[in-house]
């Protein structure tokens, strides 16, 4: 595998060193023709001296030297801080001599929940998180269906003040809000929604009938 910022491969590398050491031609002119620098044409050339063939293998562009892991003494007092305290990272790195970052990623390797997900009180997980390796569903299109409404401020023509609420009037008339009656499929997570003028119980009866027929055109017959 040539590496992927290298200008030559190892074939080109040979003509390059062929036509330098072998036909006795400048550099220059055999990097100009190439369409490589003369720096990059010397490298090859001295470790074609130095090494043979074997210096115009690619080199691995790892450094030579990498980071030391946190120690593990620190590591467990992240953990065991984590644990009887139940504090964030910069808490936790304040009285550690760690980074933040370095913290997150003790935290993360050794499966530390997020606060959010564990009781505060005994700090045993609560939530399972985000992250879960089975997707909750049921077996069969159209055995249960989520039914929700979220109401959001009408918004005038020419704009408005989200700060100012359902008291925003425009043209002596109170604006109001829109009701997205919305649907989904448990199995499927087919939706359909619609923006209604009020979530009142004869507007709600009313989108779940159109929603169900609607579902039932599509493949999902609700049960």
């Amino acid at each position: 595998m040539v590496h992927r910022n290298a200008p030559l491969n190892v074939a080109g590398r040979k003509i390059l060193v062929d036509r330098v050491c072998h036909q006795g031609r400048p550099v220059s002119h055999v990097a100009k023709e190439m369409g490589i620098s003369r720096p990059t044409a010397h490298k090859w050339v001295k470790r074609y001296r130095e090494l043979g063939e074997a210096g115009l293998q690619d080199r691995s562009s790892a450094p030579h030297h990498h980071g030391t892991r946190t120690a593990r003494p620190v590591e467990r007092h992240v953990v065991r801080l984590r644990w009887r305290r139940r504090q964030g990272r910069d808490w936790i790195a304040e009285h550690t001599g760690a980074s933040p970052r370095t913290v997150s990623r003790i935290l993360a390797r050794y499966g530390m929940p997020a606060l959010a997900d564990i009781d505060p009180v005994t700090g045993e997980r609560i939530r399972g998180g985000p992250k879960t390796k089975h997707r909750y569903e049921r077996p069969h299109p159209g055995d249960l269906l989520h039914i929700d409404v979220k109401k959001l401020g009408r918004i005038p023509d020419g704009g408005g003040w989200r700060l100012h609420g359902f008291h925003t009037r425009h043209r002596g008339e109170r604006i109001g809000f829109d009701y997205i009656h919305t649907a989904v499929d448990d199995h499927s997570r087919v939706a359909y929604a619609e923006v209604l003028p009020d979530e009142k119980g004869v507007t709600a009866a009313g989108f779940l009938l159109r929603a169900a027929a609607w579902f039932a055109e599509h493949g999902v017959t609700i049960s």
